[in-house]
């Protein structure tokens, strides 16, 4: 540990039990200080908890909505107190600056691993309406060779597009264990996608989800083409923000005073360079010990995850009944509720306008859903008998309600529901209340939709014209 702390002093319901790290987590006047603890939450677990300084005002809902494996996940937070603060799950790992210095950089398919990861994990931040704002080597967690990105949304007024050319010199670092590496000392593959994601013009870079297309379909050679030695003191990496070292460059086995506490674990979202002045990652040498506690916790937050995933597909078995019980009724609120959980992601109200726009382009998509499944309900009434043309048009409501929900490029309303319920899943008190009632509603909206008369009120003469078309449709199946 870098430090003892009173078990008696308290931020919030936390009490703190001993100082991870200390020092500037981001670059002159980025205004994001303190140092990091490790905690005891309400429940007893511990957790990592960062102070941050007054005024400070992280968007803590959005952060907490972030989910995915390459990001660190936000517990917790308190902004409008006169001692904000941010609280992060412990992530067990290593900065990636101290990993490139200890084993060299990075190569094959560890290098692809590591790319793709990092631009899934800004991907999921900035669907989320926030961005990093500090990407580096020292805002990068290598946990068995995959990244953990730490430390995110903690800069005000950083801009998702601001974070690709962060991406790429993080890259870079990664394949070459230079700070100031560039494009062209990639492997062919690499350098392209290197240099698009540092384009001068942001509005000529890839998004990061297109990044992380790009990467996932990478073949780099297990030794990269080019691979300068790093340089002595290669903790400092390349994130916007981040300054070079001070003072005379450590030996080998001392790269950073700051890296050999953080050598075992540092906690999600939680970034600090020590007396270096710049971006270390912040951890513990006593949390290294705990690498049983870290499965343990990958595992907490794996089984909280496949909660949230049965509680979401439960509301989107709940929504397609309804469709299949009252198709008018149902469609309309399935198309309010998509394009709620769209705009909530939304931080701008371009953005807003954006996720109904986004409904209205996935309405022609469920609607050809919705009338093929009738029709192709008729063509099998050729061999099967004749159908109930009410059901028939029922089911595809359904189908078209299912599109809505759930379908190849449509996941973004019941992922939105992952994350809103990810919360709910990691207090088990909670999980068995919510999953009784949603898989009781489930289970009586399938009932309903396979044994009850479709009711397309209010609209009964849509109904009525409905039902005849489907019946002349069978007769003309039918007829000889």
């Amino acid at each position: 540990m870098s430090g003892e702390t009173s078990h008696q002093e308290h931020i919030g319901p936390y009490r703190l039990l001993s100082r991870l790290g200390g020092g500037p987590a981001g670059g002159p006047g980025r205004g994001v200080r303190g140092g990091v603890h490790r905690a005891a939450g309400p429940d007893g677990r511990d957790v990592a908890l960062r102070p941050l300084p007054p005024g400070a005002a992280p968007d803590i809902a959005r952060m907490r909505g972030v989910l995915s494996p390459y990001v660190a996940d936000v517990l917790d937070g308190e902004h409008a107190s006169g001692r904000p603060y941010v609280v992060f799950r412990f992530v067990p790992g290593r900065p990636l600056a101290e990993h490139v210095a200890e084993r060299g950089p990075l190569g094959g398919d560890e290098l692809r691993r590591m790319a793709l990861g990092l631009a899934k994990g800004l991907a999921a931040i900035h669907e989320a309406g926030l961005a990093h704002g500090e990407l580096g080597p020292g805002t990068v967690l290598v946990v068995d060779g995959a990244p953990v990105i730490v430390d995110f949304a903690l800069t005000a007024g950083a801009a998702a597009h601001d974070d690709l050319p962060a991406w790429a010199a993080t890259v870079a670092f990664a394949a070459t264990g230079r700070p100031d590496a560039r494009a062209a000392h990639l492997p062919g593959d690499l350098r392209s996608l290197v240099e698009a994601a540092a384009h001068p013009d942001p509005a000529a870079r890839p998004s990061a989800a297109e990044l992380a297309l790009a990467a996932a379909r990478l073949d780099l050679p297990a030794i990269p083409a080019a691979r300068p030695a790093p340089e002595a003191h290669p903790a400092l990496g390349p994130g916007k923000g981040s300054t070079a070292p001070t003072g005379p460059a450590a030996p080998d086995s001392k790269v950073n005073a700051v890296s050999a506490d953080a050598s075992g674990a540092a906690l999600g979202g939680t970034v600090t360079g020590g007396d270096q002045g710049g971006r270390g990652a912040t951890g513990g040498a006593g949390h290294a010990a705990e690498h049983g506690t870290g499965a343990v916790e990958a595992h907490e937050l794996a089984v909280a995850r496949g909660w949230a995933r049965l509680l979401a597909a439960m509301v989107v078995v709940i929504g397609i009944g309804a469709a299949v019980m009252m198709p008018i009724v149902g469609l309309v609120l399935t198309l309010g509720a998509v394009t709620l959980l769209r705009a909530v992601a939304a931080t701008t109200v371009r953005g807003r306008v954006w996720a109904f726009g986004r409904t209205l382009l996935t309405v022609p998509y469920a609607a050809v859903l919705a009338v093929a499944v009738p029709l192709a309900l008729v063509a099998v009434s050729a061999v099967g008998g004749e159908i109930d043309s009410s059901g028939a048009c029922a089911l595809g409501a359904g189908a078209g309600a299912a599109v809505l929900w759930t379908a190849p490029g449509v996941g973004g309303p019941r992922r939105q529901l992952e994350r809103a319920f990810l919360g709910i899943a990691r207090r088990p008190r909670y999980i068995g209340i919510a999953v009784t009632v949603l898989g009781v509603l489930a289970v009586l909206a399938a009932f309903g939709a396979a044994t009850l008369t479709p009711s397309f009120a209010p609209m009964y003469g849509l109904q009525s014209s409905l039902e005849s078309l489907v019946d002349r449709l069978q007769n003309a199946v039918h007829s000889p």
